[in-house]
């Protein structure tokens, strides 16, 4: 199925609310629901793409990035993108099925619905800050992080049960993992569902709690973790890094981690978007006889440049290519520029001698500017004011 934007998958504006994103949601969700459309195969698909675009647009930060990046932002865990796709029934009634009334992704007064799936909890996302140098987001880097969070028991394999005790049928639900309210209303008597209390909706209940864990299946834990960051990132971005977060109660599935992004000062070169800016400062005679320079760059190695007799301070040189990669090719020709901008020094102080050689061409045609580069230097402040 074609991918569709998804605030058109949702039918909400691109300035909706998260509660009229929530109310959407759930209207589609619950219309192409496989429990009242059992073997229907586009109803699945409608299902789960509504489940991708309600993932990306009702996290506040990974909505931020589809606005700013669209299709063509970062793939392959970066910032959330593209979630839905791999989603299967089971994460999405995971992750979402409280919306439908109950926690095991059916609900109430549809003739009572399929078959129940049982609770699979989800661990909670951890946040990471990560702080990298122009030459690591040129180049992308790979960075390791010693991690506290909760981890799979060891002792009961996350079943969180003693050994040999195992679990009973729950006495409130039945093995339902929900349990049934039903309330008159002026259309008639109404069914809702909610998560068993006693279970957590997981339909059982364990005869002996593991004494490590104290039932949870998770213990307190740590883990060296390798995260690989994509060339071109920027200030503020967020790289996700599925399964590395926190693990979920009884084996359930892991949280992600989310790397948020931040830029160390560089003393040579200014960011601007996938560009970089170098100053160069020019003495006088070579502004005005001209000469080769060397101009360093981010990679390291320098590059000559030849800079004109009479060039002017405010000219702007173009390296092509010599600035930073765009995230997987996003943006204007995949690669930005390193801008050169041109100033000349001028000292303020000179020996009686220089001073001498600098009033000897005092009152020369040549070193009086015409009406037309004056303009133009003119010209060149204001559009850097503006």
């Amino acid at each position: 199925m074609a991918k569709r934007d998804y605030y058109e998958v949702l039918g909400v504006s691109k300035n909706a609310s998260e509660d009229e994103i929530k109310k959407a949601y759930r209207k589609i969700a619950i219309k192409w629901h496989p429990d009242r459309n059992p073997g229907n195969k586009e109803a699945e698909d409608k299902f789960k793409e509504a489940a991708e675009a309600y993932d990306i647009l009702h996290d506040p930060q990974k909505r931020q990035q589809y606005d700013q990046f669209g299709f063509n932002g970062p793939q392959g865990g970066f910032g959330g993108f593209g979630g839905g796709a791999g989603m299967n029934m089971d994460d999405i009634f995971s992750m979402f099925g409280d919306i439908f009334g109950g926690r095991a992704g059916g609900f109430g007064g549809f003739g009572g619905g399929g078959q129940r799936r049982a609770q699979q909890y989800r661990g909670n996302d951890l946040r990471l800050k990560v702080k990298l140098s122009l030459s690591e987001i040129a180049h992308g880097v790979t960075k390791k992080f010693k991690v506290r969070k909760d981890v799979c028991c060891g002792h009961c394999h996350g079943s969180g049960a003693e050994a040999g005790s195992g679990s009973d049928t729950c006495p409130t639900c039945h093995g339902a993992g929900v349990v049934t309210h039903t309330t008159q209303s002026i259309f008639g008597m109404m069914q809702t569902q909610s998560v068993c209390p006693t279970c957590n909706g997981e339909g059982k209940v364990i005869k002996n709690k593991c004494r490590e864990c104290g039932g949870s299946g998770v213990v307190k834990g740590e883990e060296v973790v390798e995260i690989k960051i994509p060339a071109g990132v920027a200030e503020g971005m967020v790289v996700n890094v599925p399964g590395k977060g926190n693990a979920g109660m009884h084996n359930g599935i892991n949280g992600d981690i989310q790397v948020y992004i931040e830029e160390e000062g560089n003393d040579i070169f200014v960011r601007d978007g996938n560009d970089v800016i170098y100053n160069l400062l020019l003495d006088i005679p070579t502004a005005i006889l001209g000469d080769e320079v060397e101009i360093p760059t981010i990679d390291g190695p320098t590059v000559k440049v030849r800079i004109e007799p009479g060039t002017q301070p405010g000219k702007t040189l173009r390296l092509r290519g010599k600035g930073l990669p765009a995230i997987q090719g996003y943006g204007h020709g995949g690669t930005g520029d390193l801008v050169v901008n041109i100033s000349v020094y001028i000292p303020k102080t000179l020996s009686k001698d220089e001073k001498e050689a600098v009033r000897s061409f005092v009152g020369s045609d040549n070193f009086k500017g015409d009406s037309a580069t004056r303009q133009s230097i003119f010209q060149k402040f204001k559009n850097y004011f503006s």
